[in-house]
């Protein structure tokens, strides 16, 4: 990792924050002082670094890579871009290096061919990757893994100073009693899962009856939800009440918008998305409603 620079085209929590991670151009846009100044500063990682990798997780922001590559290749290095907007799939996970340092990545792909969501197509099939270290748990849909990988997980949980948080999402229907009780054990902060069809709901229903009987309140508000809103023929009003269902059935809810293959949205769903991602304000409008 120390001999390879990376550059991201937006900071986000995620982003790496070491030396050799970048949020843009070149600090200096002339090659011949760029590099005198890599070899005067004396900097392992700037001396030793052998290339620049442009990564693009969205992909509306690929525009804006291909100028970062651009400057980057002026700057002397060789450059090469990818990522999931150019629907590469990812290899063994390293961690710390297109992910900050406490995000980790056990398991990539999935079984299940959803309509909206790339991840069978650029990841295929499931598949077990080793078990790094590391807090925030982004698979793509992690209890869908062998129970031998999914208890390797928790044990490794168990060794991190951060309550563990399941960033990447659970899956409603494959939740069981035992996965309970190792969420609970590890005192896991958040976790994730998803209402994006009318067919997620009567598993998402029982998931959060499972995390009640094991301990998990709602009242906690660690389990939440990201609901999926404005896909094709999808209204506000069908949505505002999946969002109020969300909450009915355990779990505090926040909308997540739909973007086209272009990764595009429409403006007016983006306003009506602000209105269930702000937590005080769905905190209000549910108080408003139910109390």
């Amino acid at each position: 990792m120390h001999d390879i620079i990376r550059v991201f085209p937006r900071k986000t929590r995620a982003t790496p924050n070491d030396s050799l991670a970048f949020t843009g151009l070149p600090p200096i846009k002339n090659t011949d002082l760029y590099r005198q100044l890599v070899l005067d500063n004396g900097s392992p990682d700037w001396r030793n670094a052998k290339e620049v990798h442009i990564s693009v997780a969205f992909s509306n922001d690929i525009p804006k890579a291909e100028l970062l590559a651009e400057g980057w290749h002026k700057a002397g290095f060789p450059v090469k871009m990818g990522g999931p907007a150019f629907n590469m799939p990812g290899d063994d996970f390293v961690p710390g290096m297109y992910l900050r340092e406490g995000y980790v990545i056990t398991s990539r792909g999935c079984n299940k061919s959803c309509w909206f969501c790339g991840v069978p197509a650029r990841e295929g099939q499931l598949r077990e990757l080793p078990v790094q270290v590391g807090y925030n748990i982004l698979d793509d849909n992690l209890l869908a893994c062998s129970e031998k990988h999914i208890r390797a997980v928790f044990e490794m949980l168990k060794s991190q100073p951060q309550k563990p948080i399941f960033t990447g999402g659970l899956d409603a229907e494959l939740l069981r009693a035992w996965h309970v009780d190792l969420l609970r054990e590890v005192k896991a902060a958040r976790m994730y899962f998803a209402y994006d069809t009318p067919s997620d709901y009567e598993p998402l229903i029982h998931a959060g009856k499972l995390l009640r009987d094991g301990g998990i309140s709602k009242s906690s508000n660690r389990a939440r939800c990201y609901v999926l809103i404005g896909y094709p023929n999808d209204t506000k009003e069908q949505a505002e009440k999946r969002l109020i269902d969300t909450w009915e059935a355990g779990f505090f809810p926040y909308a997540m918008l739909y973007c086209d293959e272009k990764g595009e949205t429409e403006e007016a769903w983006r306003q009506f998305q602000r209105l269930w991602v702000r937590l005080q304000i769905v905190y209000a409008k549910l108080k408003n409603l139910f109390c």
